[in-house]
């Protein structure tokens, strides 16, 4: 029998590299979706409590100071905290109990008036905002490059297809219009989702702080940078379900693009193709053939982000105060929409950013239909959609 070679220790080499979704691996996403990331997130949201607490007199200032201190000092074993969470169901009850250590006499100050999944919800959240930035700076990049393209190319001839066949002359300028407004339409969408703290205690009462609740939670968001909620959404999981479904809108806007780009860079039709580089697009058996690569990248992004999306929103039916699994379903897959949008955006910006255009070979194609079609119907309103979608582009500038 053929040998075995063992599993690496926890902690080690076993950390998920993206292996095998080179979409996201190396990317500002998978930088900060990692266990590490999280980890750091829930340790700031425990600080930004205590800071909160402080402000409002409910714990003394050099208590929160020390808390702080201690949740940025390191010192806290990821892959211990991880095993330590099988008993209690989550990672804030071994997490805690280690920064209360860390924290020395500040201890008892740590996670007051808290509940576990204050601090998951509220760590989440921040791990949201930080992949959103870098998403939407790649999503810009990507807009400013399609712009140009449906700019420069608004009156190129070229074959319109419709289930794969030949159909009627539009221009490319058109075809990238669609792909620039689809990917502004989903950047105003995911811009626009909520990222609230979470903050409601045991039962989402906010039972521990009294009359100073509505105020710990108004300071608390402001020491995390995230939204205020109206009321705590421990069990109304409007908050994740929003981003799910903006995050898998993104990655359809993104997959569109890979898959028209892949079509048209057939070798048959060859009517644009990826930017070649080192390493970019190489097969393993056919030196000759230069794949498109990123297109593929893109388009396993977009095939995965709405099945992961389906579970955060199944995830909504939680019962009562506390869910019961639902919330812990939640987890994994709303990470995996981040870092496989994330993953997408930027590769897509790179796709679109080195896009090669051919009108020879639009034309070339073209040339065959209008010889089926006999007199040239022209390109209908093409040109004046384009425009209408860079006008569309500017106002968002604007």
């Amino acid at each position: 029998m053929p040998s075995e070679t063992p599993p690496p220790a926890a902690g080690g080499p076993s950390a998920d590299a993206g292996l095998l979704s080179p979409v996201r691996a190396g990317t500002e996403a998978e930088a900060a979706t990692g266990d590490a990331a999280y980890l750091a997130a829930m340790l700031d949201a425990e600080a930004a409590l205590a800071r909160a607490q402080a402000r409002l007199g409910i714990v003394p200032a050099a208590a929160a100071e020390a808390i702080t201190a201690a949740a940025s000092a390191g010192g806290i074993d990821l892959a211990d905290v991880a095993r330590r969470a099988r008993g209690s169901g989550n990672p804030v009850v071994p997490l805690v109990a280690d920064l209360r250590g860390l924290a020395g006499a500040a201890g008892e100050h740590v996670h007051k008036g808290a509940t576990s999944q204050d601090i998951v919800d509220t760590g989440a959240m921040l791990v949201a905002a930080r992949v959103r930035r870098g998403l939407l700076a790649h999503l810009d990049r990507a807009l400013d490059a399609l712009a140009g393209t449906v700019a420069r190319y608004r009156d190129t001839p070229m074959a319109a297809r419709t289930l794969g066949r030949q159909a009627l002359p539009t221009t490319f300028g058109a075809k990238a219009a669609n792909w620039l407004l689809g990917c502004l339409e989903a950047r105003a969408r995911l811009a626009a989702a909520a990222l609230p703290v979470q903050l409601g205690g045991a039962a989402g009462t906010l039972d521990a702080y009294g009359d100073r609740a509505l105020d710990l939670v108004a300071a608390f968001a402001a020491e995390t940078g995230l939204d205020v909620p109206v009321l705590p959404w421990h069990t109304r999981r409007t908050p994740v379900a929003d981003l799910a479904a903006a995050l898998a809108v993104t990655a359809g806007a993104l997959g569109k693009i890979a898959t028209d780009v892949w079509l048209l860079a057939q070798s048959e039709v060859g009517e644009v193709a990826e930017a070649a580089g080192p390493g970019r697009g190489g097969s393993s058996s056919m030196p000759h053939k230069r794949n498109p690569a990123l297109s593929a990248l893109v388009r396993s992004a977009a095939l995965q982000v709405p099945a992961y999306a389906q579970v955060v929103l199944a995830a909504q039916a939680a019962p009562l105060e506390r869910p019961a699994g639902e919330w812990h379903a939640e987890w994994q897959p709303l990470r995996e929409c981040l870092r496989l949008t994330g993953g997408a955006a930027e590769t897509a910006a790179d796709l679109v950013c080195g896009l090669e255009v051919s009108a020879e070979r639009m034309r070339a194609n073209l040339d065959g239909l209008l010889a089926v079609l006999g007199d040239d119907p022209g390109t209908g309103a093409a040109a004046v959609l384009a425009d209408r979608a860079l006008d569309a582009y500017r106002r968002s500038r604007a």
